[in-house]
């Protein structure tokens, strides 16, 4: 192997420092949820639309943080967004949510003890929208039931805060990810009936918002790089014109709003807030109070907080049609009667126009608007003197080989590195560099490295992922 000199040392060393704080600082790197393809309001596919046609600004039309995971072969999966590393194969036996908490810190698995139950934003995290029945990518996770079946609901570690009608004051979340769902249930229900299931989890806590007020109507999280308005549409509208008024929005003299997708929405819900029982103002919805949230009459006619419609569509039952979509109750998600069902920050479905299909209970067709944009974070490697847009590496996530694209500006014999996380140099070569490089790398292990490409005057850099 080459003798590294200084400036490449200087480099490699300053390059992982900052590709391993970009990936594992507490920064909420939002996943997108798998969605590709476009609906209309019946639940048929259809081409996506174009810029200023009707339906335009699907969930499918944006891109995100793309879900990459890697099987370990120990039982274990690793996100490689977020970082988590998750239980496999959760256990068939169902739990008290108290039970569930215990159950996970007392796992050991794959020579690790610091397990734990997950929170919603990273529980949520792994559902995938791409099909539906289940919200679960099961090539990587096994359902713990082994089947497609409505009660394959997991426990999350929130505690309610709130007051349900069936779990009253004691009441807990979960994430249903066969149905997609995210509901509170009776925390000390157990047996055949009340137990749920549990996916345990480790590493540093996801989903941590930075909410900063801008002073113009804007709020910034600055842990996701989104930008929100301050204020709802203070009005209810149906999906295809929450799409619309999204997309025509100069709200804050910006025009580049979107409707969320259901994990954006579900990012900036504070699960450490929920409207009193008796009073919607006693408590406050489930968000921040910089956020402003419209009242609205609920089911049984009586006062609360809106919900929101997301860009993302969703079915009702497997191979079914999409004309639902989905939507966050930041007020007390409740039944026909008024009555505090799913809970504050609860996330359901429904359709997507009046008059459309119906599925549990009765149709919510008008719901509220808040607006997104993406602002993007400050890339930690834009401040250095790497430049990670100097090249291409394709396919990236990659098994057995990788081409180098576009690295051609770096003049001279240059020297290719791959490192991996904790500094070690796996790979060196020497290339005259012209046009596209390819490189065999079936001898490496699957995790995240940190490509450089070195001569005597400057460097280049990325981020490589081997399955």
């Amino acid at each position: 192997m080459k003798k590294l000199n200084l400036l490449s040392v200087f480099i490699i060393l300053i390059g992982v420092f900052l590709f391993n704080a970009s990936l594992f600082a507490q920064t909420y790197k939002i996943v997108e949820t798998g969605q590709v393809t476009c609906y209309d309001e019946d639940g048929n596919t259809i081409t996506c639309p174009s810029v200023g046609d009707s339906l335009y600004g699907q969930d499918a039309q944006y891109e995100g943080y793309t879900m990459a995971f890697i099987d370990n072969g120990d039982g274990t999966i690793t996100d490689l967004n977020t970082g988590l590393m998750w239980q496999q194969d959760p256990s068939s036996q169902t739990f008290t949510y108290y039970q569930a908490q215990d159950h996970c810190e007392d796992l050991e698995l794959a020579g690790y003890d610091d397990w734990r139950a997950p929170n919603l934003k990273e529980l949520f995290s792994i559902s995938n929208f791409n099909s539906g029945w289940p919200y679960l990518n099961t090539n990587y996770f096994t359902l713990a039931s082994g089947q497609v079946t409505k009660d394959e609901q997991y426990w999350s570690s929130n505690h309610y805060v709130g007051v349900t009608v069936e779990g009253g004051s004691d009441a807990a979340f979960g994430v249903n990810h066969v149905t997609g769902h995210i509901k509170a249930y009776p925390a000390n229900a157990g047996g055949p009936i009340g137990g749920k299931y549990v996916r345990a989890v480790r590493g540093n806590t996801y989903g941590e918002n930075e909410f900063v007020d801008n002073g113009d109507g804007t709020i910034s999280d600055n842990a996701s790089g989104l930008m929100w308005t301050q204020d709802d549409l203070e009005d209810e509208i149906e999906w295809k014109d929450a799409l619309a008024y999204a997309e025509n929005s100069e709200y804050a003299d910006y025009t580049d709003w979107k409707l969320p997708d259901v994990k954006e929405l579900h990012s900036i819900v504070d699960y450490s807030y929920s409207p009193s029982a008796t009073d919607p103002d006693e408590i406050g919805p489930a968000i921040d109070p910089m956020f402003n949230c419209s009242l609205i009459i609920n089911e049984a006619g009586d006062e609360d907080y809106a919900y929101y419609w997301s860009s993302t569509s969703g079915l009702f039952q497997a191979n079914g049609p999409y004309y639902y979509a989905w939507y966050v109750a930041f007020g007390r998600a409740v039944n026909g009667e008024g009555d505090d069902l799913h809970g504050a920050g609860g996330i359901r479905f429904d359709t997507k126009y009046e008059g459309g299909p119906s599925g549990e209970g009765g149709e919510r067709y008008y719901n509220q608007v808040r607006l997104v944009r993406d602002i993007g974070t400050t890339d930690i490697n834009e401040e250095s003197s790497l430049d990670n847009s100097s090249f291409k590496i394709y396919p990236n996530p990659a098994s057995d080989h990788i081409t180098i694209e576009g690295a051609n500006s770096l003049t001279g014999t240059c020297t290719i590195q791959i490192i991996d996380v904790v500094g070690k140099v796996v790979y060196s070569a020497n290339d005259e560099l012209e046009g596209s490089t390819r490189l065999n790398i079936n001898s490496l292990q699957q995790g995240i490295y940190f490509l450089t490409i070195t001569n005597d005057t400057s460097s280049r850099s990325g981020k490589l992922i081997i399955r």
